[in-house]
């Protein structure tokens, strides 16, 4: 049995949850699914007896080695980092399945760039016509709780709103630690991220991205405070944080955690305006 090696993260869902996650990911014969660190199989092989097929990531050699030992037949074992390759693999819109799905256990320690990442592949499979559809993933609670956190929460930052700008997340289980081996010391959590284009749509996607982390950088701040984390470089360029919250409709003394995504769309829609005037 290959050895557990706690730099990747690893920690495996035990049998008895098995059947729980792939019941709610519920796979139908015409999809295919791309897994992220299958580990030793355990969702993989009733995965691959349901569907299609299933592309698995998986980053250690060894338990890649064991899952291509007794491979079914449409099986395939990527031994690469997710986060590495260009997973675009040239699929004809004509030829694949119904739907492409994801599904995983992510590693604690890269959920969150893994969870940007999918939504940017989102972006270009739609962009090539591919029915990119939604991925059913295991995460740390704390991550889960982040993901759908509302607007005036303490769990509600960058990764809330840049996540869901591009996916609807539904919570579908909680996990204790005794879920894997070994246990972690935190507890887990399930999710569904139903990915569609950006809503509501921004001008540049670019300045949305960035004033966001910005003004996150100073999430204790007022709003009028923390854009001043964002106005870097030609300051020509840009409004002054009143001129554009004024123009936007939104109080200057309000926190970054209290707007929703539709308010910083519309804000990041003002710098973008602005911008583009004086350039």
């Amino acid at each position: 049995m290959p050895v557990i090696r706690k730099r990747f993260g690893q920690h495996f869902l035990e049998p008895a949850w098995v059947d729980k996650v792939i019941r709610a990911i519920d796979p139908k014969p015409d999809e295919l699914f791309i897994e992220i660190g299958p580990g030793r199989g355990a969702l993989t092989r009733p995965l691959a007896a349901r569907a299609k097929s299933v592309v698995a990531f998986e980053i250690d050699r060894d338990l890649a080695a064991a899952l291509e030992a007794d491979a079914p037949s449409n099986l395939t074992v990527i031994v690469e980092d997710f986060l590495e390759p260009d997973w675009y693999m040239g699929f004809d819109p004509h030829q694949v399945p119904r739907v492409i799905r994801v599904a995983g256990n992510l590693p604690y320690n890269v959920a969150s760039p893994i969870l940007f990442k999918l939504v940017e592949q989102h972006r270009t499979y739609a962009a090539n016509g591919l029915p990119f559809g939604d991925a059913t993933v295991m995460l740390q609670r704390e991550v889960a709780d982040r993901l759908i956190a509302p607007p005036g929460r303490k769990e509600y930052g960058v990764l809330s709103i840049l996540i869901r700008h591009r996916a609807h997340v539904e919570m579908i289980m909680r996990l204790p630690p005794g879920a894997f081996r070994p246990a972690p010391k935190v507890h887990s959590a399930l999710l569904r991220l139903r990915f569609h284009p950006a809503d509501p749509p921004v001008v540049d996607r670019a300045v949305f991205q960035a004033m966001v982390q910005a003004v996150f950088t100073r999430r204790r701040k007022t709003m009028a405070n923390a854009l001043l984390a964002f106005e870097k470089g030609d300051r020509t360029s840009f409004p002054t944080p009143a001129e554009a919250l004024a123009a936007a409709g939104l109080d200057a003394h309000r926190r970054p955690e209290t707007l929703s995504i539709a308010e910083f769309a519309r804000l990041a829609d003002v710098y973008t305006g602005k911008r583009s005037a004086v350039l």
